[in-house]
């Protein structure tokens, strides 16, 4: 058994009952002997960023006092990070040798960071998980996602992804019935364009909302980016008959015609005032616009022409880096991290879906109608921005923050040809991979 196991082993049981205790609760009754902690604490930074409002930010600060209470041998500095320049803050403090010792960050950072030499495997980790059992309160793949180069560069504690969501209301008024199929969604579509400021469906084109419909649809098919061998495919049929949905629908005059200039909070504000019917968002929408909340309906997973279901996800993990001088300690820390998950959502309100089945089942989701359907019907069917292959690697943070995929998508909704605009992003792809 290694050091990490055996401190981790010999501490399990206490910070495994912190995790029931609450934060209203607190430690009390708990009084650990901290008179030598500043001395001899290995001192840890941990970065997070803003996943939720400012509630969040402050069960973390309470949930890291309660770990810097039960182990005065390892103290953390919670940080805040915002995801402004958020790309540039990390590379910058690794250039100069002050990165953090853990962080959460971009979905596919931990994977470019790694090959970059700058983020540490975790396999002790993940292997701890299994030995224990633990490892099976995780949503399946949520790990196996993780692994790059025979290696698990991150653990995952979220989930984000893209489903579908309708008006109820709209959709009553038109007597229209919620789509299963794209020829339904199309129909939809186009039987609630009502030529009166009312349109079937809004995407945000100016910003990712345009790239996640262009991944989201992509996947639903069979299709994708890469091929199994992690070569460039945006030209597969499968991909242009994905696309092709997308300008028919442009053509129809079924999509908001303002959607390629659109913000996400543009696109919403449509979907709010009753400007369209039909939005591509993350979970929690309803929480967002609660004005009308109880309007707010989630889709079933489409299935394609080909038979298949699928959307674009994500998997929000946790890193650790290679220039931590306490890689041990901050394994320790990220080991109790993914034990006391649970607050962030009871109490931070965060609306990523829990990675681990055991925060799924908890009564907090008991009455959250959206957020159960999604678990159960959408998560299953998620994929990653480089399915068909498998895993991840480092080139996804590059395809996904480049621009290629929003410059397609706003050829698309400006009602370029489907070929020409996917034979000019398809060579921009290929230029970024090679």
């Amino acid at each position: 058994m290694s050091s990490f196991a055996r401190r981790r082993h010999n501490r399990r049981t206490l910070l495994k009952s912190l995790a029931g205790v609450g934060l209203a609760t607190g430690l009390a009754g708990y009084a650990p002997d901290r008179s030598h902690a500043a001395q001899d604490a290995a001192n840890l930074q941990f970065w997070d960023m803003v996943w939720g409002p400012p509630e969040y930010i402050d069960t973390n600060e309470a949930l890291i006092a309660q770990f810097n209470e039960a182990t005065p041998a390892i103290q953390v500095e919670y940080r805040s990070t915002p995801w402004a320049n958020w790309y540039q803050t990390f590379t910058t403090a690794i250039g100069a040798g002050s990165a953090p010792d853990v962080s959460t960050g971009a979905a596919y950072q931990a994977v470019q960071f790694y090959d970059q030499g700058a983020v540490a495997a975790v396999d002790e980790l993940v292997a701890e998980l299994e030995s224990t059992g633990a490892l099976d309160d995780f949503l399946p793949g949520t790990i196996e996602r993780l692994r790059y180069d025979d290696h698990y560069v991150a653990v995952p504690w979220a989930i984000d992804i893209r489903v579908l969501y309708y008006r109820r209301d709209l959709f009553e008024d038109a007597g229209v019935e919620p789509p299963t199929t794209w020829e339904d969604f199309a129909a939809a579509a186009a039987a609630l364009t009502t030529g009166e400021q009312q349109y079937g469906y809004v995407l945000s084109g100016a910003e990712n909302g345009g790239v996640h419909h262009i991944l989201a649809f992509c996947l639903n098919n069979g299709g994708g980016l890469f091929t199994p061998e992690r070569a460039v495919n945006l030209m597969d049929e499968r991909n242009v008959e994905a696309l092709q949905l997308l300008a028919d629908m442009v053509a129809a005059g079924s999509v908001h015609p303002a959607s390629a200039g659109y913000t996400g909070d543009d696109a919403l504000k449509a979907f709010s005032q009753g400007d369209a019917a039909m939005v591509l968002a993350t979970p929690g929408l309803e929480g967002r616009l609660p004005e009308i909340g109880e309007q707010i309906g989630v889709m079933q997973p489409l299935t394609s022409p080909s038979g298949e279901q699928g959307t674009v996800s994500w998997v929000n993990n946790i890193m650790l880096y290679e220039q931590s001088e306490s890689k041990e300690q901050a394994m320790e820390f990220l080991a109790w991290r993914l034990d006391n998950l649970l607050p962030l959502w009871t109490e931070g309100h965060v609306t990523q879906i829990p990675v681990r089945q055991s925060i799924a089942d908890d009564d907090y989701f008991a009455d959250k109608e959206n957020i159960r359907f999604i678990i159960e019907n959408w998560v299953p069917v998620g994929k990653s921005t480089g399915a068909q292959a498998e895993g991840i690697f480092p080139v996804l943070n590059e395809v996904e923050g480049e621009g290629v995929l929003q410059t397609l998508a706003q050829d698309l909704l400006q009602g370029q040809p489907v070929q020409d605009a996917m034979q000019k992003a398809n060579e921009r792809l290929v230029s970024i991979v090679e």
